[in-house]
């Protein structure tokens, strides 16, 4: 009787496997049918309207653009660097700053065009 049991438990688990496979292809034919599922979060249509507060004219004036901003930023640290340290390296100036030097990539191009720094085979030199 124990062998009926455990022969019978396992065909029905087996079963069970196949058809979660079987609903798992379903569920994604469907979603591609449909547009595709939605992901977490909020269900579509219940989200609630934010009002936005009016700005005077006052307040318009006085935000910050976005850029580079004035005191002792990272660019500001760079650009600091590069002319106490003539031919530096980004490496070496990230190393000295204490960051990634991927930052130092996106920001060093962009004080170029600005026309504070030039660069000089792989190091960066005062414009």
């Amino acid at each position: 009787m124990a062998d009926f049991l455990d022969t019978t438990v396992k065909d029905i688990d087996a079963r069970i496997r196949e058809l979660r496979t079987e609903l798992e292809r379903l569920e994604a034919a469907r979603a591609a049918l449909a547009g595709g599922r939605r992901g977490p979060g909020r269900p579509r249509g219940s989200t609630t309207r934010r009002t936005r507060r009016a700005t005077t004219s006052t307040q318009r004036r006085t935000r910050r653009t976005r850029g580079r901003r004035g005191g002792a930023t990272r660019a500001n640290q760079a650009l600091d660097l590069v002319k106490k340290q003539p031919g530096i390296t980004i490496p070496q100036i990230a190393k000295s700053m204490g960051i990634e030097p991927n930052y130092l990539y996106r920001v060093l191009p962009r004080l170029q065009q600005e026309g504070q720094i030039k660069r000089d085979g792989q190091g960066w030199m005062p414009a």
